[in-house]
């Protein structure tokens, strides 16, 4: 399957870390390379912005339109949340502030930092910087590349649908048609799954409405979940093969039961350490453990020092498993680090 369709099907991929949609699609696509999804992106196929959940995802040219506004009321509640500005905008037009923002990135792509400064000599009475977030929470703000290329660094520099795609966002996204494409891609599912996936509002009401189009299910707890018509169930004793998902991936933040995905253990000890997300190890479909790097990733892309690839399990893994992790672990180095030197080491947490 080409990249674009594998984005569109999974109706966006997670990208707070440019590398991210990178591994993401190579641990689902035969023969990905960095360049395809580079290209896309150079080509305004698909494009980077905050969607679901408010959190920035590499989406379709086409999918941006609909799910942006989809997206708006998250992102205003985050807007009045936020821990630094949710006290700015009490006294602020900021229906002004964003049409005056709106010209400016309707001109040219601005970074953060220019909107501050320009923002800040329009509304010197405002927090330059408080408008300069809003601009993300409140208007489609695209990231332009070299943002999310590859092995390019860039700063976050942003414009409009309008001035980037030459199109403006639906007047009437339909809800409907996304929850249908959520289970198509991550099915069978819940209605708290498929508000954990996109923190819409009044789910409910929306399975109702596609109760009669879609399959239902009950598991041994008697929770409801809805799936799309003729798609097959894989039974459990079908094996899965081992894949390695970045640190944020749609799979796994995809429900709100991931015990799905750990077997009812504690997955925060294999996920989450501190506050950073750590990259997943799947082995037969399940989260066994966790990948890191000792260099940052952009080094470990450019090949500029050796590194070290560490895959720490919860568990001892068998002989042939752990094989197939270490088979796998070496097809992820040879994708992050084509020309560089990467060692791997496989540890036991517990």
């Amino acid at each position: 399957m080409p990249a674009i369709d594998t984005i569109r099907h999974l109706v966006g991929l997670q990208a707070q870390e440019p590398p991210d949609p990178f591994i993401g699609l190579w641990s689902r696509l035969s023969g990905f390379t960095t360049d395809e999804l580079d290209q896309l992106l150079l080509d305004r196929a698909v494009v980077r912005l905050t969607v679901q959940r408010g959190t920035m995802h590499v989406v379709t040219a086409d999918d941006c339109l609909v799910l942006r506004p989809l997206a708006q009321h998250v992102l205003t509640q985050q807007l009045h949340t936020h821990q630094d500005f949710r006290g700015a905008f009490g006294e602020m037009d900021l229906d002004a502030v964003m049409t005056y923002a709106r010209q400016l990135l309707d001109e040219s792509p601005r970074s953060t930092k220019q909107l501050r400064v320009l923002l800040g000599e329009r509304f010197p009475a405002h927090d330059a910087a408080a408008m300069a977030f809003a601009c993300r929470n409140q208007l489609p703000f695209i990231q332009v590349p070299p943002r999310g290329l590859w092995a390019r660094p860039g700063e976050v520099v942003g414009t409009t649908p309008e001035s980037w795609l030459g199109r403006s966002p639906s007047e009437a996204p339909s809800v409907d048609e996304v929850m249908v494409r959520y289970l198509a891609a991550f099915g069978p599912a819940t209605v708290q799954d498929a508000a954990t996936w996109s923190r819409y509002t009044g789910l409910r009401e929306v399975f109702e409405r596609l109760r009669p189009q879609l399959r239902t299910f009950r598991d041994e707890a008697g929770r409801e979940y809805f799936d799309v018509p003729d798609v097959p169930v894989i039974d459990a004793d079908i094996p899965a093969p081992v894949r390695f998902l970045p640190q944020y991936d749609n799979l796994l933040l995809s429900h709100a039961d991931r015990a799905r995905f750990t077997g009812g253990e504690d997955f925060s000890q294999v996920w989450l350490t501190q506050t950073k997300f750590l990259g997943t190890v799947l082995v037969d479909g399940m989260g066994a453990g966790m990948w890191r790097f000792d260099q940052p990733t952009r080094v470990v892309q450019t090949g500029s020092k050796p590194t070290t690839l560490t895959i720490t399990t919860k568990s001892p893994l068998s002989h042939d498993a752990a094989d197939d992790v270490l088979a796998e672990a070496q097809r992820f180095a040879a994708f992050v680090s084509p020309t560089g030197t990467v060692d791997i080491a496989l540890a036991v947490t517990g």
